[in-house]
């Protein structure tokens, strides 16, 4: 059976995977971009949106290993775009633009129902509005073999841990402190959902930990 992974998820220092006042001027709240240095500077993120150039080494390492064998991939609604409530209409498509980087099915927690949006390069939102086990078990039946990864935001994937259907993680820790926004592990007791710390890695401009199930 396909696995659920997180990978490439960053948080502050002090445990925040976005800061606060998000919006569409600033989908990742105030200070939330800067958790990204570690990423944005990398060979793979210089290839996934088109561009030349770009570091390799332990960071580089991680990117890539966040896109091998997957098969599908599940994104709350906030990682999809920035409006709230009933959908107005579909002109809104995503943050990505006409070619998203997922390449496969996508599946967008929401309440509220939406028709499928097939884009560009073989990205297909799905949206599923009857919750996070509806939407795993339709990206299973999509990924086949292949792992689904769970994107986020910290949200979306508090619910997946509190529920123990996360198998493994890959979480980055930027040197930064935000002092407030969205954190990840606020009210979770790991050890007692049943996972624990397998590995811990320094690169270049953040820390890389695997936290597994089982």
């Amino acid at each position: 059976m396909s696995r659920l992974i997180v990978h490439s998820f960053t948080i502050s220092l002090d445990g925040y995977g976005a800061g606060p006042n998000q919006s569409k001027a600033i989908p990742l709240g105030e200070g939330g971009e800067e958790l990204h240095e570690w990423l944005v500077g990398t060979r793979f993120f210089m290839q996934m949106t088109g561009r030349e150039g770009g570091v390799t080494g332990i960071d580089n390492d991680f990117a890539e290993r966040g896109m091998a064998n997957v098969g599908a991939f599940i994104l709350g609604r906030n990682m999809f775009g920035p409006i709230r409530g009933p959908w107005p209409d579909e002109s809104w498509r995503g943050w990505w633009g006409k070619n998203p980087p997922y390449h496969t099915p996508t599946f967008v927690l929401t309440h509220h129902p939406r028709s499928p949006q097939e884009m560009e390069g073989g990205t297909v939102f799905h949206f599923v509005t009857d919750g996070i086990r509806a939407a795993l078990d339709r990206a299973r039946s999509a990924a086949g073999d292949k792992d689904i990864r769970l994107l986020g935001g910290a949200a979306t994937i508090r619910q997946y841990l509190e529920a123990s259907l996360v198998a493994e993680m890959h979480i980055a820790v930027s040197p930064r402190l935000l002092g407030a926004g969205e954190p990840l592990f606020a009210g979770l007791d790991l050890p007692r959902l049943g996972y624990r710390s397998v590995g811990s890695t320094p690169g270049e401009k953040a820390v890389h930990y695997i936290i597994a199930r089982g």
